[in-house]
């Protein structure tokens, strides 16, 4: 895995067109990790002003996706697809801005699971967590 691929993720990412309207922000990326942010912002809340779910949802199925990307070599391919996904709401996200940290806890041939922890920004209150399974051949 060279420096350059994750270099190239941490270019790239942001600006992958639903990435780009969910205003995420990379804050890191090693090999099997990565940290994104969520700022808030109203056209993303649910009722009041707490992120909607299919947010958050999101949020955890492209930072589990950037873990996965973070380890793989791109000689095996570059066709990619989330194939699974659960998420466990923990509590509202009110107007603040949100955390997630993957791992990449297992790579196969193909398939690459993941573990994602969601959470407040300032307080690190947990928001959300869950696994997912991605695929990249």
């Amino acid at each position: 895995m060279s420096g350059n691929f994750i270099d190239s993720l941490i270019s790239a990412f942001p600006d992958v067109p639903f990435q780009k309207l969910l205003g995420i922000q990379i804050v890191s990326v090693t090999r099997d990790k990565a940290v994104v942010r969520l700022p808030f912002r109203a056209e993303l809340a649910g009722g009041g002003n707490a992120l909607h779910g299919g947010t958050i949802s999101s949020l955890l199925d492209l930072t589990g996706a950037l873990a996965a990307w973070s380890g793989h070599d791109p000689s095996r391919g570059m066709k990619a697809a989330t194939v699974s996904m659960t998420v466990n709401y923990l509590s509202a996200a009110l107007g603040c801005d949100i955390i997630a940290s993957a791992t990449a806890v297992k790579r196969g041939r193909e398939l690459i699971f993941t573990e994602v922890a969601i959470s407040e920004e300032s307080s690190g209150r947990p928001i959300a967590n869950g696994t997912m399974v991605y695929r990249i051949a």
